[in-house]
């Protein structure tokens, strides 16, 4: 029998913990599963689930990252879904919209008990704690800003209308159906929350651009290295992130992800934006942002055509890889750094509030 190397060995006893805590999760809810009773499903010790997830709650929003990025698949957005059969084809905000919310309540559980109630404890997992809750709120932010973005490209480029505003009323009223549906069981119609939805493509709530308001906004400075990202992989469309082009690459901690938007909005047309995702804490909050981007791409993919996507790419570093590259090599959830890349070379870079827009806006 070939002897497994230690990498192997680690991969294998993880994934066996995330099948048995999946198992426990569902059985018991999150309040009442013991990491004892994980350990013995899985046939480890308690130190070996540790030694692969420092808490409960990091190994519980694992399960959930794990099972949100299954049921995303690695394809790209614009590709059709196994259900439907057909290519997501929306050519409007509203049908967009529409398409959007009718994916989202598919996925809401219909019974009271079994797996399809595994993730019934998050938001209260969310709520106990202001740690989480931050980073959950800029990762908030961050969805609404990839879906408003790509309501935008349906508008045409002639039309200058902000939709993050609209993006960010969808995305509350479909959480807020996703809680009913565990608190209420049945007491939405589906079909409403699908109208409601589309009829905010018509709303005006005044939602319009400005350049960021800030008492400092830091100038990039001139630089000259070579530009040489390890791989990475888009968690917007699940596949290969091209980090060698030209574009924008923004370092962001989970306390500063809006930042990201500086950055779309001051590129020029056609300039490719990175969100590069850093946390102190990448055991739990590591998997919280992959939980919540997956569950967007879930969406998504089965709403939008290709050419609707913006051209924004979201990488998730918790081991600070492409960060290093970009030279940033301390990090935390109050991160926020930019470099601008041109012919494979970081031409200016940027550090601290603002980074992003000015970074984005330097001259070429």
């Amino acid at each position: 029998m070939e002897r497994l190397t230690r990498a192997e060995l680690q991969a294998r006893n993880r994934a066996r913990v995330l099948a048995a805590a999946r198992d426990e999760f569902a059985e018991r809810g999150f309040r009442d599963a013991k990491v004892d009773a994980i350990a013995d499903r899985a046939g480890l010790t308690r130190g070996a689930v540790y030694s692969n997830f420092p808490g409960k709650r990091a190994l519980y929003f694992s399960v959930l990252a794990d099972l949100a990025e299954r049921e995303a698949g690695p394809d790209g957005g614009w590709r059709p879904s196994p259900a439907s059969g057909e290519t997501p084809g929306a050519a409007t905000a509203r049908e967009a919209l529409a398409a959007f919310a009718r994916a989202w309540v598919s996925r809401l559980p219909l019974a009271g008990d079994g797996p399809a109630r595994l993730g019934m404890d998050l938001m209260p997992e969310v709520l106990a704690d202001q740690r989480v809750r931050q980073p959950f709120a800029q990762l908030m932010k961050l969805n609404a800003i990839v879906l408003g973005l790509a309501l935008e490209r349906l508008d045409g480029d002639d039309c200058a209308r902000r939709r993050v505003r609209i993006a960010e009323t969808a995305l509350t009223t479909l959480h807020g159906a996703s809680q009913m549906a565990d608190a209420a069981p049945g007491f939405a119609e589906p079909f409403d929350i699908v109208a409601a939805c589309a009829a905010l493509a018509d709303l005006d709530l005044g939602d319009r651009w400005d350049a960021p308001h800030l008492p400092f906004v830091p100038r990039a400075r001139p630089a000259g290295e070579p530009w040489s990202p390890p791989p990475a992989v888009d968690a917007l469309r699940g596949e290969p992130a091209p980090l060698t082009g030209d574009g924008v690459v923004a370092v962001l901690g989970l306390h500063r992800l809006g930042a990201v938007e500086e950055a779309v909005r001051a590129a020029p047309p056609g300039g490719e934006v990175t969100a590069v995702l850093v946390t102190g804490d990448p055991g739990e909050l590591g998997p919280l942002a992959r939980l919540t981007l997956a569950g967007l791409r879930a969406c998504l993919r089965q709403a939008l055509p290709a050419p609707a996507w913006p051209r924004l790419r979201v990488v998730h570093d918790d081991e600070g890889a492409v960060a290093a590259a970009a030279g940033v090599t301390a990090v935390s959830d109050g991160t926020e750094a930019a470099v601008r890349v041109r012919s494979g070379r970081v031409v200016a870079r940027a550090d601290g509030y603002g980074a992003c827009h000015a970074a984005a806006s330097a001259e070429p």
